[in-house]
C-alpha cells in the first residue's frame, strides 16, 4: 500500500534529473557531441542518396521496374525523410522507424517469397501485422495522451 501523501509526491526529485549543462568542459562536449550527431546524420543522408541513385541505375540498365525496385525506393526516402525530420526538429518519431521496417517487411516478403516456407511467411505476415497495430497503438496514445511538455505532437506530419 503507498502511505506516501500528495506533498511527499510531489516535492520528490523527477526520476529523470533535468540535465543541464552549465560548466564550459560540459557546453563544449554537448556541442562536440551535435557534431558528431550532425555529421553521422549527413553521412547517412549522402550514404541513402547515392544507394537510391544506384538502384535507379540499375532500374535503367534493366529496362525495367519492378515492385521489389518501388519499395526500395520507398525504404530510401522514408530513411531520407527520417533524416530531414531530426535535423529540423531534433526529435525522431517513433513511427517512422516503423514504417520503414513494414516497408523492408513487404519487400522481403514480395521477392523472396519462393524461397520461404509457409510458416516463414505467415512469421513475416504475422510481424508486418504486429508492427502495423503498433504503429496505431502508438498513433492513438500520441493523439489520446499527448506530451505536457510539447502540445503539438511530434508524431504528426
Amino acid at each position: 500500500m503507498n502511505t506516501e501523501s500528495a506533498t511527499d509526491a510531489q516535492n520528490k526529485e523527477p526520476a529523470v534529473p533535468n540535465l543541464k549543462f552549465n560548466t564550459p568542459a560540459e557546453k563544449v562536449l554537448k556541442k562536440g557531441i551535435h557534431l558528431v550527431e550532425f555529421i553521422g546524420l549527413i553521412i547517412i543522408a549522402i550514404a541513402t542518396t547515392i544507394a537510391g541513385g544506384h538502384a535507379v541505375i540499375i532500374m535503367f540498365e534493366n529496362g525495367a521496374v519492378t515492385l521489389g525496385d518501388l519499395l526500395l525506393l520507398f525504404l530510401y526516402l522514408e530513411v531520407l525523410a527520417m533524416v530531414a525530420i531530426y535535423l529540423e526538429s531534433g526529435k525522431l518519431p517513433i513511427r517512422l522507424p516503423l514504417y520503414i521496417a513494414i516497408i523492408a517487411l513487404a519487400r522481403y516478403l514480395i521477392l523472396d517469397m519462393k524461397e520461404l516456407t509457409e510458416w516463414q511467411f505467415i512469421a513475416v505476415a504475422v510481424t508486418i501485422i504486429l508492427i502495423a497495430i503498433s504503429t496505431l497503438i502508438l498513433r492513438y496514445g500520441s493523439l489520446k495522451y499527448p506530451y505536457k511538455l510539447n502540445r503539438k505532437s511530434s508524431d504528426t506530419k
